[in-house]
């Protein structure tokens, strides 16, 4: 029930105040009655990924764009993320790969500092794990769902920014079983249109709506072992010097980038790349491999631990889960009675107390045993699990942390500056560079 509280003096003064003032009172006291619902309606579900806990990809936030910044050295950068807008006028937007984040570039594992700049790629992402340690910007949760201004629209600034799957164009068709079809190019002085469809490999019956796409002289032409370019291609008579010419429906994937586009066209993406045939895919496939395998064989295969069994003297026998998606030719070299190094690292993967090298004040020991786990392995995980016994345990392997881990076998090198926390005194709070890295853009 309302209650008033009545000024001396103040009916005399301004009855018709007062009489305004009761009235509007127990109007919207009697709207708010009756408006007010008798059950509350359920609250959409807030999911975040837990330490130790591999999260399903199926509850991950979906969205596309063109990566515009890099920090290759904490895992981070900013994506220009497509919406139904304006796309030039969408301010970068940061994101942050999970410790077990997966980037996958040309159909392989990748590091972000693989991937050129202006490239499209596909996120599957959540919510920071824990927003106190996020090293990009914390958005309100429901930032996904609201419309920035009718320039950009709804979506482009989700907050599910912590990645779990980053991928480019030709990744992600592999990945899902598509491919793109050629229909018509559209061509001068090597420059053009080109239009395609992107529907499921097996497809026999498509309803793929067309996509214009934009390309030049310097779009990559694969072929087998060759690479080719437009000018290759209007020589051996598959396309025109000039004018339209239909593909008929031609298998292809696709290189996109994003360029700034002439005509008041703003949201019409470019070729980069034409792979023509299955064995020039393969072989860019193994070429990112085998750079990614170099990377991993001199910054260690990430992973965190499960179990600490600690005995006397600093003794331990520890339990790890290695991190997925690398090529099995890493893994095959974790076995029984190898010794292995096993060091401390961020959720950005850098490691900890690097200025000796990483492998200063690792813990050592061999591995008593090598299991897969039952069931198939999620996004993010190998599925393997290592335990191996150590007589000086270091304070940051414990469980649900993430470390780094290698085979002796492998090189011992040191790492640039910028990959390693100071020794002994780091913590979450003197970040290497801090979120405040990312600038506020006005609408």
């Amino acid at each position: 029930m309302t209650r008033f509280s009545f000024v001396p003096g103040f009916l005399l003064m301004a009855p018709r105040l007062w009489l305004s003032t009761l009235a509007c009172a127990l109007l919207i006291e009697a709207e708010a009655a009756s408006e007010e619902p008798k059950t509350k309606e359920p609250q959409a579900e807030v999911f975040r990924p837990e330490t130790g806990k591999f999260p399903s990809l199926e509850k991950a936030h979906s969205y596309r764009g063109e990566l515009v910044f890099v920090d290759h050295a904490t895992r981070r950068g900013s994506i220009r993320v497509q919406g139904v807008g304006m796309f030039y006028r969408n301010n970068p937007h940061p994101f942050a790969m999970l410790p077990y984040g997966v980037v996958r570039y040309h159909g392989a594992t990748a590091d972000l500092r693989d991937i050129p700049l202006g490239t499209v790629l596909h996120i599957r992402a959540f919510l920071p794990p824990d927003p106190k340690t996020s090293s990009v910007p914390v958005l309100p949760v429901n930032n996904k769902d609201i419309d920035s201004n009718h320039y950009r629209g709804i979506g482009v600034f989700p907050a599910e920014n912590h990645v779990l799957l980053l991928e480019d164009e030709p990744s992600h068709c592999l990945q899902e079983g598509k491919i793109w079809k050629l229909r018509e190019v559209d061509l001068k002085n090597y420059e053009g249109i080109l239009i395609a469809n992107c529907e499921p490999k097996q497809c026999t019956d498509s309803k793929a709506s067309d996509e214009k796409m934009t390309f030049d002289a310097a779009t990559r032409v694969w072929r087998g072992r060759e690479c080719l370019g437009i000018k290759d291609l209007v020589a051996e008579g598959a396309w025109p010097a000039e004018g339209k010419k239909a593909l008929d429906g031609r298998a292809v994937l696709l290189g996109i980038v994003w360029k700034p586009t002439p005509d008041g066209i703003f949201t019409r993406f470019h070729i980069s790349d034409i792979w023509l045939d299955d064995a020039s895919m393969q072989r860019s496939s193994d070429n990112q491999t085998e750079t990614h395998n170099a990377f991993i064989r001199r910054r260690w295969i990430p992973a965190w631990i499960d179990a600490v069994e600690y005995g006397k003297f600093g003794r331990a026998t520890v339990t790890a889960t290695l991190f997925g998606s690398m090529d099995a030719s890493l893994y095959a070299d974790f076995k029984k009675d190898v010794p292995v190094l096993m060091n401390a690292a961020e959720n950005t993967l850098k490691h900890a107390g690097g200025h000796y090298g990483p492998a200063h004040m690792a813990s050592k020991g061999p591995i008593l045993e090598v299991a897969k786990l039952p069931g198939e392995a999620p996004l993010g995980s190998s599925g393997i699990q290592i335990r191996f016994e150590t007589d000086l345990i270091i304070e940051g392997i414990r469980a649900g942390r993430v470390v780094r881990v290698r085979p002796a076998s492998w090189t011992a090198v040191n790492l640039p500056r910028e990959e390693f926390l100071g020794d002994g005194n780091s913590s979450y709070e003197d970040r290497f560079p801090t979120p405040a890295i990312f600038p506020k853009y006005q609408p």
